[in-house]
């Protein structure tokens, strides 16, 4: 779990060429279309427990039917303290995805800015942003995520911050990439040529030819995000009880393996679930933003 994810290969510029709307591309995309329908199951789900339209309260214990396997009435079974295993994965998803979208956020916006700073004026500021970045891959992702998450008192928003920290270095890189190509391209140095002033050259030809490959980094970002704040919370420092850790739920089926085997099924099931989808909704998307494929890989 401590890999960084692997940033996507720069694309380069190519003509204007009609191109399908990014749904349909998506479709006619065999790994963007599965990743996708994973992707949105999931994302029921997590929105679900988020919102509380679950069949039972995640924190209720009915000690009466502790360690029950599945059920009609139970479909993942009951925990050790006969809390609803469904709706405890619901919750969680709803944590962890909440936890991750606010991390990933936090980092591809301030990664992105350093590396279009970095990427397109240069410089010392370049050079500064390039040595911060290089010490912070120094780092393994997960040590890093755990160093700071141990130092700050434990709350979602922390723990949020913590894995964004982790993120940062990967969107200044996957940032300056692109800018660093296409700052020399005929378009951009013709529209330097007439005057035209850097930011506006930035806004309007540099920005809009790179949305694609950052949109994939967010995908990928995201599903490792939420493998970040699990691993947290089966280490005992995400997010704290009462509220419901796919990470601390693991933990918890770890130790019942022997007598309740259905325990890890849900947590399990739900993060491979949710990562695998998000890597193939970004592979998916890779293609579709890649002009040498046109979506059709």
């Amino acid at each position: 779990m401590s890999a960084l994810p692997t940033q996507p290969e720069a694309m380069a510029p190519s003509a204007p060429a009609r191109r399908d709307s990014l749904p349909r591309a998506l479709v006619r995309n065999r790994s963007g279309l599965v990743g996708a329908v994973l992707t949105l199951l999931v994302l029921v789900v997590a929105v679900a427990g988020w919102a509380g339209a679950v069949p039972y309260d995640p924190a209720a214990q009915e000690v009466a039917v502790a360690l029950q396997g599945p059920s009609g009435s139970h479909w993942l079974g009951t925990d050790q303290f006969g809390r609803d295993v469904f709706s405890r994965v619901a919750a969680g998803l709803g944590s962890s995805l909440l936890v991750a979208a606010g991390a990933v956020a936090a980092s591809g916006t301030v990664g992105v800015v350093l590396g279009i700073v970095g990427g397109y004026f240069g410089g010392i500021a370049d050079r500064v942003i390039g040595v911060l970045t290089n010490v912070l891959f120094a780092f393994p992702s997960l040590l890093l995520a755990l160093a700071l998450a141990s130092t700050l008192s434990r709350n979602r928003a922390t723990v949020a911050l913590a894995v964004a920290v982790v993120y940062v270095p990967i969107f200044v890189r996957v940032a300056r990439g692109p800018v660093l190509t296409l700052r020399g391209t005929d378009y951009v140095v013709a529209a330097t040529a007439v005057g035209q002033r850097r930011l506006a050259t930035l806004f309007t030809h540099v920005l809009p030819n790179m949305g694609g490959i950052v949109l994939v980094q967010v995908t990928l970002s995201l599903s490792w995000a939420v493998l970040t704040e699990a691993s947290l919370g089966f280490l005992g420092f995400g997010t704290p009880p009462p509220a419901a850790s796919l990470g601390v739920m693991v933990y918890d089926a770890r130790t019942l393996s022997d007598v309740a085997p259905w325990l890890l099924a849900g947590p399990g099931v739900a993060l491979i679930v949710f990562v695998f989808g998000l890597n193939l909704l970004g592979a998916g998307l890779r293609d579709v933003f890649d002009p040498r494929t046109g979506g059709r890989r």
